[in-house]
């Protein structure tokens, strides 16, 4: 299977020469991705939300390479502000729940953008 990169549309791919998912076979590897709203392109202000966002980015990039949640083995998160993992674990633990992957929590000075809280990456393994 060769490789194939998936595209949310977002401005920030082409600018900075990346694909949302590169589809290697049987891994897929999701980059970063924050909380915007692509239909919109609208940031939430609160990490709830942006977390939410970030999920349903990763799962439709996903799902476009044949993958789902449930493929995912590995996660690092990345948010801005330590107050704010209680609110974001509850969400990665509501769409995880039982997939329970690796995960890593890294709290960083910033995201490229201010109003960024959050930033994901995955990896999935095809599980068929």
């Amino acid at each position: 299977m060769p490789r194939r990169l998936i595209s949310t549309g977002s401005p920030f791919e082409r600018t900075a020469g990346y694909s949302r998912a590169v589809i290697d076979g049987d891994f897929a590897f999701v980059s970063g991705t924050t909380g915007y709203d692509y239909s919109t392109m609208t940031m939430p202000a609160d990490v709830t939300s942006q977390t939410r966002n970030c999920f349903k980015t990763i799962e439709a990039a996903l799902k476009e390479g044949g993958f789902a949640m449930t493929d995912i083995v590995r996660a690092t998160y990345y948010i801005t502000d330590a107050k704010d993992a209680d609110a974001h674990f509850a969400v990665c633990g509501e769409v995880f729940g039982e997939i329970r992957p690796a995960a890593t929590l890294l709290v960083v000075a910033g995201l490229y953008k201010p109003e960024m809280k959050v930033e994901i990456e995955v990896t999935a393994k095809r599980t068929t």
